[in-house]
């Protein structure tokens, strides 16, 4: 099967997307892309839906998805679609909504296990105290996605 890559410039970084060609299989914060550009249409969706969330524009991405994982790690993935846009879920409730409060580390792993940034929206989780705990693109980056997000979610347009 065939790998398909590009990248993305972004507020929040360059991404680098990989597809099968069938699915996007990987979004990624990156300074040195892995892969060489390998155009496909299926890539250039991805990236205009990426450029309408970060334009506002977006609440939801319409986009095949495929990333592999345990029966767990598949549930917690899908657990995270159903976060809405602009709000945020601990990682304790995150696990009681798989249906067990003692996962919630097992659920935290899988959380940073997603290879779909952004678009798989694991920056949604935080701590139960509100803490900004951990995200494979820096905590820096996922304040700035939640302030994004709220910014929209709350209809506050920039002025200027």
């Amino acid at each position: 099967m065939s790998l398909y890559a590009c990248t993305c410039n972004s507020p929040v970084g360059l991404l680098q997307i990989q597809s099968d060609g069938e699915a996007i299989q990987a979004i990624s914060f990156t300074i040195d892309p892995a892969l060489p550009e390998r155009d496909h249409p299926l890539l250039q969706t991805c990236v205009t839906q990426l450029q309408e969330y970060f334009a506002g524009q977006r609440r939801t991405f319409l986009l095949p998805l495929r990333q592999e994982g345990t029966v767990f790690q598949q549930r917690v993935w899908a657990e995270l679609l159903k976060i809405a846009y602009g709000q945020t879920l601990s990682y304790r409730n995150l696990a009681i909504r798989l249906g067990d409060v003692k996962a919630t580390r097992a659920a935290g792993l899988s959380n940073g296990k997603n290879a779909l940034a952004i678009v798989v929206p694991c920056h949604r989780v935080i701590g139960s105290d509100g803490s900004l705990t951990g995200y494979a693109g820096g905590t820096d980056r996922k304040q700035w996605l939640l302030d994004h997000e709220a910014k929209y979610a709350n209809g506050v347009q920039l002025l200027f």
